[in-house]
């Protein structure tokens, strides 16, 4: 299959006073046309600067890509010039942020927000850009769009704004959308309406997704594919169905039974996940979730495990991966 972003051993990394922040470390993953691709993992697992390591918007200093080689559409990014890759941020790659209340200028109308994007990626005129900002507007659901085109982001409520955010990514026909957490701060309702828009677009349009998240929800209904990351590492990998129904990390284990799920037996209680995340300055030589796993042996504190397949396309970082399992 054709591959539309390629990620090679990437490693992005922050020097500090405290030593150097490992927070990408050493990830290798890629996304086909269409596809929709979903990291996952706690706060501070280095989902987001992933993220934000393919569109160089890393602030360096203190953080900088070390290593490693992202190619997008054929195209190495690390090796683009600043002008060259201000072309493939909106255009090419689309981006849709956290918090819509701080992505969004507040100085800005929304008409003026939307425009700026089509003015300045594809060459069009005020009245082009504005007619394509109301067809974007209802495209992704806003009533009114002739209203709201006048109104500023504070204006809006948190599900509204979110909406403008995915216009404003779609709005250059992007073959690469990359949403980082984009239910943050809504109510449950919303958010399902937030991804269920989502995904009837990508698939509609035809653009392939990395979502970043922590909610494995989102993961089971709108994902092909699951990376689970860990200290700045993927510990696991494989399709939804594989990583939901069969686990073989003990980290994506622990993540499964923290959370409610339909088919779960009656009376499951769900377990936290125990321990606190890895200092990312002080990683030793032996597997970064030992502390924390119940199903760590001597051998785990003296090497990290490499990726190894368990099933056609399911890979996992684990010694123990034999014992692992949702009966275990």
């Amino acid at each position: 299959m054709t591959k539309l972003l390629e990620i090679d051993n990437l490693q992005t990394h922050f020097f500090t006073s405290a030593g150097v922040v490992k927070a990408v470390d050493g990830i290798t993953y890629d996304v086909a046309p269409g596809e929709t691709v979903a990291v996952v993992g706690e706060s501070g697992c280095g989902k987001s600067v992933s993220a934000m390591s393919i569109l160089r918007l890393i602030p360096d200093p203190p953080g900088k890509v070390v290593g490693g080689s992202i190619r997008f559409d054929g195209k190495d990014l690390l090796a683009l010039s600043d002008s060259e890759m201000r072309n493939v941020r909106g255009r090419d790659i689309g981006m849709i942020f956290q918090e819509p209340m701080t992505s969004l200028n507040p100085v800005l109308s929304i008409e003026r927000q939307l425009t700026e994007t089509l003015e300045h990626h594809l060459g069009s005129t005020k009245v082009e850009a504005r007619k394509r900002a109301l067809e974007l507007l209802g495209l992704v659901g806003i009533s009114e769009p002739e209203r709201r085109l006048k109104q500023y982001p504070h204006h809006l409520s948190g599900g509204m704004r979110q909406r403008v955010m995915i216009a404003m990514s779609l709005a250059c026909n992007p073959k690469l959308i990359i949403a980082d957490e984009p239910t943050t701060a809504l109510d449950v309702t919303i958010q399902a309406q937030i991804l269920e828009l989502m995904k009837n677009l990508t698939r509609e349009l035809g653009v392939a997704m990395i979502i970043i998240t922590h909610n494995l929800g989102v993961v089971a209904r709108y994902a092909d594919r699951v990376n689970v990351m860990y200290a700045g590492r993927i510990v696991e990998s494989g399709t939804a169905k594989e990583i939901y129904h069969n686990p073989k990390h003990p980290y994506t284990l622990a993540l499964l039974r923290s959370v409610p799920r339909m088919d779960q037996p009656r009376g499951a209680k769900l377990q936290p996940v125990g321990g606190q995340p890895p200092d990312l300055t002080k990683l030793d030589a032996g597997c970064s979730f030992r502390p924390r796993c119940s199903f760590a042996q001597p051998g785990c504190s003296q090497s990290r495990p490499a990726l190894e397949e368990v099933a056609e396309g399911h890979v996992t970082a684990c010694f123990e991966k034999a014992s692992v399992g949702l009966g275990a």
